[in-house]
């Protein structure tokens, strides 16, 4: 299993506690992330969403730089049609001044939550490979609008993919991230992706990273505040605070969100240790993933910390103990 482990952590709010908090708490899990030998700790972009205080990628990434030393962090990621591509540019230059050569920019397109989000967006209609190909002019010195503050070394660029995505990530020669529905498909769409790679100077051979959420635990139930959280989002319209087990066990749901909720657990990997390193293996090697992309989230933060610490050592990386899915 010669894969990358990395944690995307999207800030996500608990009820009953003030927002700030779940920033600060991103910023000590990446410090615990470093300590532990994660590879790279994400982070997102969500605005005017209840259940999550991400909404400004390049400041929060800024506050983790000050806060570790070697751990790469990125984007998982920036919507680009939010943005202008040099305002992009200009803010992930000046991270990496921060934390010069762990600077990597991921890029998604997707909408605003709501009709209110995007119209206070301004979000209109973008043609999101040009705005990559602008974007990525910038960060490399060729364009003709010349960057300040300039890298010292290269800001690597992903794709947050879908159908779509996957095939700009192709033409550009991208890596991606891919998450959802596509980890669970018949792998024709990452084949197609494979096929159609240009090879670029910053990447000359397709790269894949799988994103989804995974726990190591004996509770079978730490998934629920997650799950119910996203089967809310679909049937009220609002993705809200993760709230305690027994709250959503004691819940009233509706037929509609209980099966929201049954798809959200179906699609994590959940359970003890054996569990979960016999699925992930699987997964790892049906899609050639390079990296693993640990996206799990629940409203116990002490549970939450020792999946972190035990999927570390499921990856052999050192802290606190050895695994058995190791890297050269």
């Amino acid at each position: 299993m010669n894969s990358r482990l990395s944690l995307l952590d999207r800030s996500r709010t608990r009820a009953g506690e003030a927002s700030p908090i779940a920033l600060h708490e991103t910023v000590a899990r990446a410090v615990r992330a470093e300590w532990l030998g994660y590879d790279r700790v994400w982070v997102a972009e969500h605005h005017s969403v209840p259940g999550i205080a991400g909404s400004a990628p390049a400041v929060l990434l800024t506050a983790i730089a000050g806060a570790t030393t070697t751990i790469r962090i990125g984007s998982a990621g920036v919507m680009l049609p939010h943005h202008q591509p040099l305002v992009v540019a200009e803010q992930f230059a000046t991270l990496a001044a921060f934390a010069p050569g762990r600077v990597d920019l991921g890029l998604g397109r997707s909408p605003g939550f709501t009709p209110p989000v995007r119209r206070a967006l301004r979000q209109t209609d973008h043609d999101f490979a040009a705005d990559v190909t602008e974007l990525r002019g910038y960060l490399t010195g060729r364009s003709e609008v010349s960057l300040h503050p300039r890298p010292d070394g290269p800001i690597p660029l992903y794709v947050l993919a879908t159908g779509a995505g996957l095939q700009v990530a192709a033409a550009l020669g991208l890596p991606v991230i891919v998450g959802g529905p596509l980890l669970w498909s018949d792998g024709g769409a990452l084949a197609e992706y494979r096929r159609a790679f240009r090879p670029s100077p910053q990447q000359p051979e397709p790269w894949v990273a799988v994103s989804l959420d995974v726990l190591i635990t004996d509770d079978p139930d730490l998934i629920l505040p997650e799950a119910w959280a996203m089967a809310r989002s679909r049937t009220e319209g609002e993705f809200p605070p993760l709230e305690p087990v027994a709250v959503v066990r004691a819940a009233t749901k509706t037929s509609r969100q209980q099966q929201y909720l049954e798809q959200t657990v179906a699609a994590a990997i959940t359970g003890p240790r054996a569990r979960v390193e016999s699925r992930l293996a699987e997964l790892l090697e049906r899609t050639g993933a390079a990296e693993l992309v640990a996206a799990g989230s629940t409203y116990d933060r002490a549970a939450l910390a020792a999946s972190d610490a035990a999927l570390a050592a499921l990856f052999d990386r050192g802290h606190p103990t050895n695994g058995s899915l190791s890297r050269p």
